[in-house]
């Protein structure tokens, strides 16, 4: 029998570059770009246990309600997990930081009263298995809260979309893919789709592949 290996198991995404990046880029969103009230938009009213799927580096826990018992969140690259492990200390509800993919939650099924998505599905590798993992560990009747860009509503806009994400796009941003239709995805995933809100970030005449922005709730059905 061969010896077992001593090696630590790679890291399912791995893009440092990318993650220093992010980290700064994304606290200044938060403060100059808004981000920050969507955030606390996204979270308003959730209680219970919450999984949150790619937590980056923590900037969501801040505004989670005290009605929310525990934290389950999932960042599979290595950098921004040990950002989000500080960022979970400071939370004012319980937060665990945990390894993993979207693709292949480490959690049991119906073990979540709600989900939370933040600007991370645009860059899990595999959206339909992500979701279906997601509406997996949901218990019947349980939240998708889902605040994400995508695909954008104008022709000239969404052309641009599709070649960036043929080409340089995913390579500079850490996976991402800017035209990916998230709401389709989640209505064919299975879910019920509630009250949600299109806007772009940032909201003046400035238009970016990653503006047209979507926010909102979904549900699992309580009969499969």
């Amino acid at each position: 029998m061969p010896p077992r290996s001593t090696k630590a198991p790679r890291d399912a995404v791995h893009h440092p570059v990318f993650a220093r990046f992010y980290a700064r880029m994304s606290v200044s969103a938060d403060v100059k770009g808004g981000i920050a009230a969507y955030r606390a938009e996204l979270l308003s009213g959730l209680s219970g246990r919450v999984i949150e799927i790619g937590a980056g580096n923590g900037l969501n826990f801040a505004h989670y309600p005290a009605a929310v018992s525990e934290v389950v969140a999932l960042e599979p690259e290595r950098t921004l997990r040990k950002l989000a492990v500080e960022a979970g200390l400071r939370a004012g509800v319980p937060v665990d930081v945990v390894p993993g993919a979207a693709e292949a939650l480490p959690v049991k099924s119906e073990a979540f009263d709600a989900a939370v998505a933040s600007l991370v599905l645009c860059s899990v590798r595999d959206l339909p298995r992500a979701l279906s993992e997601i509406r997996r560990v949901l218990r019947p009747g349980g939240e998708l809260r889902f605040f994400e860009h995508g695909l954008a509503g104008s022709p000239g806009l969404a052309r641009t979309q599709r070649a960036l994400d043929r080409t340089v796009w995913p390579r500079l941003f850490g996976g991402c893919h800017t035209a990916r239709d998230t709401l389709a995805a989640i209505e064919a995933a299975g879910f019920e789709l509630g009250t949600h809100r299109r806007f772009n970030v940032p909201d003046g005449r400035l238009r970016l592949p990653t503006s047209p922005c979507v926010l909102g709730v979904a549900r699992r059905p309580f009969t499969s």
